[in-house]
């Protein structure tokens, strides 16, 4: 029997509550230690319980590299060992499949039914044998224009299928896809089926877990319709509650942003002039059945008559610092304020003292304009809809922001780039491709619940439980390359640490300050600083969203491996969630490539694998077991062949190129990093033969090229996998090695034997910041192009680890911390002795914010990555003394 290693897991952030709710996690294996994992219990103190283990990645001698696990959150620390011969604490899940196709999850006290279908797929929803949920399904409606009082026609949105993704005696997803039917006018999109648009394709996967009573939703979307005909006004998850209790035992609950609830009866009997007794009061209010009115006063149990019964409550948020609560009695009757705050967590419950169902959305707030509606609460069923894309919101309009600016020529396109940063060409800035997933819940009650039941679910639904691998462990397992975890033992490598710090909260800060939030734009961050507005330049063209740029995904995610901290893992979190779905592309002609930075996420004519790479999703995928991230890897499996339609350098082409399946033009950097890092995930989470077969034949050929690395571009012939070697030419481009290239070659030095491309790899990281006559020698003349010193200081670090050249370390070291030349350039952000932040308020500022007018994402993503891989490879080369703090009165 293989004895594991020990692989212990901590909650990222204390829970609040014990609910019984889902989660997912990921752990990694050191290479050869398992071959094939046996089944796994969590062991808390003395509890142990089942979870589900499967494999999500291997090593290339076949053993375990990763795994994913699934079961009921912990309360805090635990460890997964192997399963004993006692019966497990909670019963496992059965599956079913029906003549109809229809699929049944046994989850204990829960039963969820699904069926094919096309209109509501969430066929019921059982607890305690007693049916609480029907009819749930997917609603939307768009208009044909822009204008608010545009006519609204709802969509006919259709499942097609669905199927079992995984399952295990602890888990099930079941994942089922669909699309939206609209009338191609303005009318009802009820009509004739061949006036109708097939648009906007879904993945709607819905997670159970033995034990919980709590169904894990996710909701992926991809926008495929023309922004200039079809324009969203409402995007939601809809199901139908049985009521079967009067009126006055019925009730509504809404969550506000602290912990608090809005406490409703469908007909209340508190606050009235006659009193019906303590007992009636106190049993509504806390959600209990209520004694039979003929023990109530007779003074109110005479008169329930006069007192109205409300019908409809709704909950909006149409920003991130307010939202506000109102109801009414009937669809023709006026709506009364009811409350209002600032951050709902966004959950809510309908139902009556027999039973009922929550329901929620992750990042509420973040995700505006959303909503939540009660409709229907008088009659025997009542709908609770949980809004993605509030119906009282305007119109979503993704149409290109500005008209063109006359720039018809490429010679135009190439002048106004010079100006606004922005590269626009006719055409591309097209929306079309782009998707977005929402994380959402639905829980089922056989009663309703406590305020402290319903408070500890919100908050698992605003910020679900996160188990995870402590860095130490992450670090032993020798996962995801360049880092190692934090060091703070001598004042250098604090002074070092306190930076990192530095730059990862005040981007966390920046993402409250300034309000990067909405349904397209949460997870993203901004590229370039506007001193004199004191602003991000959020409307100047290629320097507003960072749309990845410079790779600060990556950056993030290593930072969270080597600190463990929760912050991180939550803004690394966020911008994949972001940019896995909406900076790419999903269908469409764009598909498998992404978009440069830019005002609007898909704006840029820049269509370029450097955005969609893997290397952005692999760690969330590895670290939490998510699906939906699996997925969007495997979109990019092959992104190679999405090259055959876009040509991302055609502008600036000195060359006679068109594309071409024989001789494909492969930049080798920020192409070639993205195709690595989408073989490499191919391989090791599927075995996939001709993925290895890719990577394997991609760098022998690197190492056969005359000049390997410094070609700078190769020619790859689609069908027979291989670059033409004969190109003997030198080409350097300074953003070669700035998308995650130096990341993902520090792993596969480890993972393939090929002596060739590490020695050209070696050559690279010698020669890119060598001395000119070292160039000179090696090349005929100095290299050209060479610029981000501090960020190429980590490719010299590897060769000096390498070699032990100590020499070469110290001039690593220089590079990071001086940039170009031997004197401390204190104008850059890396020369600073000072990184404080300053407060600015008053009349030149909308509201006062936190400014670093030295910062950049550009910068500070290449910052933290070459820092983390400096530190990890020749920390112990750290100068003496720091340059720029020679003398400095004030540090970080």
């Amino acid at each position: 029997m293989t004895t594991l290693p020990t692989t212990g897991i901590h909650l990222l952030e204390p829970r609040e509550g014990h609910a019984p709710v889902p989660v997912q996690w990921g752990a990694p294996w050191p290479r050869g230690t398992v071959h094939e994992l046996p089944e796994l219990d969590l062991r808390e103190g003395e509890r142990r319980r089942p979870v589900d283990s499967w494999v999500t990645a291997r090593w290339p001698d076949g053993s375990v590299k990763w795994s994913g696990h699934g079961g009921l959150a912990p309360a805090g620390d635990g460890e997964l060992v192997e399963r004993g011969s006692a019966p497990g604490q909670v019963a496992p899940l059965r599956i079913g499949t029906g003549a109809d196709g229809a699929v049944t999850v046994d989850a204990g006290s829960l039963l969820l039914e699904v069926s094919p279908h096309p209109a509501a797929p969430i066929r019921r929803i059982v607890v305690d044998g007693r049916e609480v949920g029907l009819r749930g399904r997917i609603v939307a409606s768009s208009a044909t224009g822009a204008d608010p009082a545009a006519p609204r026609r709802e969509h006919t949105v259709r499942t097609t299928g669905v199927r079992i993704e995984r399952h295990g005696g602890q888990q099930a997803v079941l994942r089922l896809e669909g699309h939206h039917e609209v009338a191609d006018g303005g009318g009802d999109a009820v009509g004739d089926e061949g006036q109708r648009e097939r648009v906007l394709p879904f993945v709607l996967r819905l997670v159970v877990t033995a034990g919980s009573p709590r169904i894990r939703v996710l909701h992926s979307i991809v926008w495929d319709a023309d922004p200039e005909r079809l324009f969203l006004t409402s995007l939601g998850l809809r199901l139908e509650v049985p009521l079967r209790a009067a009126p006055h035992d019925r009730h509504v609950r809404l969550a506000g942003g602290e912990g608090g609830f809005l406490t409703e009866a469908v007909q209340g009997v508190t606050g009235l002039r006659r009193d019906p007794g303590a007992e009636v009061r106190a049993a509504q209010i806390t959600g209990r059945q209520t004694p039979e009115t003929s023990t109530w006063a007779p003074t109110v149990s005479g008169r329930l008559g006069w007192v109205p019964c409300w019908d409809a409550w709704t909950l909006r948020q149409p920003t991130a610092d307010g939202y506000t609560v109102a109801k009414r009695t009937a669809p023709d009757r006026p709506w009364i304020t009811a409350g209002a705050g600032t951050r709902s967590r966004g959950y809510a419950y309908v139902g009556d003292v027999h039973g009922g169902i929550g329901a929620g959305l992750r990042d509420f707030w973040k995700l505006i304009p959303t909503q939540l509606d009660v409709a229907g609460a008088r009659g025997d069923t009542a709908e609770l809809t949980v809004w993605m894309y509030a119906p009282t919101a305007e119109p979503m309009d993704l149409r290109f922001y500005h008209d063109g600016l006359g720039q018809e020529t490429v010679a135009d396109q190439l002048d106004a780039l010079e100006i606004t940063y922005e590269d626009y060409e006719p055409g591309f800035g097209d929306a079309r491709g782009i998707a977005r997933t929402h994380e959402l819940v639905v829980d089922a009650f056989p009663a309703t619940p406590t305020g402290e039941e319903l408070s500890s679910l919100a908050a698992a639904c605003a910020l679900p439980p996160q188990p995870m691998v402590a860095p130490e462990r992450l670090h032993a397992a020798r996962v995801f390359g360049l880092w190692a975890p934090v060091d703070r033992s001598t004042p250098q490598r604090a002074h070092l640490e306190d930076r990192l710090v530095l730059l990862r909260e005040h981007y966390r800060a920046q993402v409250e300050q300034r309000r990067w939030y909405g349904f397209w734009d949460y997870g993203d961050v901004m590229h370039t600083y506007d001193v004199d507005r004191h602003t991000w330049r959020y409307d100047v063209g290629g320097y507003a969203w960072d749309n990845s740029e410079l790779s600060p995904d990556l950056w993030l995610w290593q930072d969270f491996l080597r600190s463990g901290d929760a912050g991180a893992f939550r803004l690394a979190e966020a911008m994949t969630r972001h940019t896995g779905e909406v900076d790419q592309y999903h269908v469409g002609r764009f598909a498998g490539l992404g978009t440069r930075h830019n005002v609007q996420h898909f704006g840029c004519s820049a269509k370029q694998l450097r955005v969609s790479s893997a290397l952005y999703r692999r760690h969330l995928h590895l670290l939490t077991a998510d699906e939906r991230t699996g997925e969007l890897l495997d979109e990019v499996a092959a992104s190679e062949e999405a090259l055959l339609r876009v040509d991302a350098t055609r502008k600036v082409r000195e060359d006679v190129y068109a594309p071409d399946r024989r001789a494909l033009a492969i930049g080798l950097g920020t192409d070639l990093g993205a195709l690595l890092g989408a073989w490499l995930s191919a391989w090791e989470r599927h075995g996939d033969a001709e993925a290895e077969q890719k990577l394997r034949s991609a760098l022998a050929g690197i190492g056969e090229l005359p000049q390997g690395l410094f070609t700078g571009e190769a020619l790859w012939d689609l069908d027979e996998r291989r670059f033409d070697t004969s190109r003997d030419r030198v080409r350097v481009s300074h953003l070669a090695a700035v998308f995650g290239l130096v990341e993902v070659v520090a792993e596969l030095l480890e993972l393939v034997d090929d002596p060739g491309f590490a020695r050209a790899w070696d050559e690279y990281c010698r020669y890119y910041l060598a001395t000119p006559e070292e160039q000179t020698e090696r090349f005929g003349a100095p290299l050209t192009g060479i610029s981000l010193i501090p960020a190429y200081s980590r490719l010299l670090a590897m060769h000096a680890a390498r070699t032990g050249d100590r020499a070469l370390a110290a001039r690593a070291w220089r590079a990071f911390l001086m940039g170009e030349g031997d004197q401390v350039n204190t104008d850059s952000m890396v020369g600073r002795a000072d990184w404080s932040i300053t407060r600015v308020e008053g009349p030149s500022v909308l509201e006062p914010v936190d400014e670093a007018a030295f910062l950049g994402t550009n910068g500070a993503a290449q910052y933290g990555l070459s820092a983390i891989a400096n530190l990890a490879l020749i920390g112990d080369d750290l100068p003496a003394q720091i340059p720029y703090l020679a003398g400095a009165e004030g540090t970080s």
